[in-house]
Order: structure tokens, then C-alpha cells, then sequence
């Protein structure tokens, strides 16, 4: 991936909701009111997703900008080599 393409994932998880995010399904989490992704501002809701959409949204919001520090981390860690 190029700087830009980091950096345009970055300025996407800079202007998301904050975090943490936590899915929350119907069934699974809690026994009624439908399945949603709890955020730090409004909640989502998806129609179509499955359980692992909605955990992996989820996920994304708080894996996302780790991942991008790790690999800005890993390549600077490079460069100086």
C-alpha cells in the first residue's frame, strides 16, 4: 500500500464515531430490539448483515488505526536499516 492509501484509511478512521465500538446481536448479546453496532455517538444498523458483519465492523473501528500505526512503525523501522 502506498503513504496515500494509509493515509486516506487513516483520515477515515479519524472522521468515524469514536470508539470503542461493540456489536450487539439480537439472540446473541441481548433477547430483543434487533442487532446493532454500539458506538460512541449513534448506533448503526445494518439490513443484511450477518453476525460476523456486525463483529467485524466493529472490530475494524478500534483494529484499524493499530494496524495502520504498526505498519508505519514496522516501515520506518526498515527505512533506518
Amino acid at each position: 500500500m502506498t503513504n496515500e492509501e494509509l493515509d486516506k484509511i487513516q483520515t477515515l478512521c479519524d472522521r468515524a464515531s469514536p470508539g470503542p465500538w461493540r456489536a450487539w446481536i439480537e439472540g446473541r448479546d441481548h433477547t430483543s430490539g434487533g442487532s446493532f453496532i454500539q458506538t460512541g455517538a449513534e448506533d448503526i444498523e445494518l439490513r443484511g448483515a450477518t453476525e460476523a458483519d456486525y463483529d467485524l465492523i466493529a472490530c475494524a473501528r478500534e483494529a484499524l488505526p493499530r494496524l495502520l500505526e504498526e505498519l508505519r512503525r514496522l516501515r520506518a523501522a526498515v527505512a533506518e536499516e
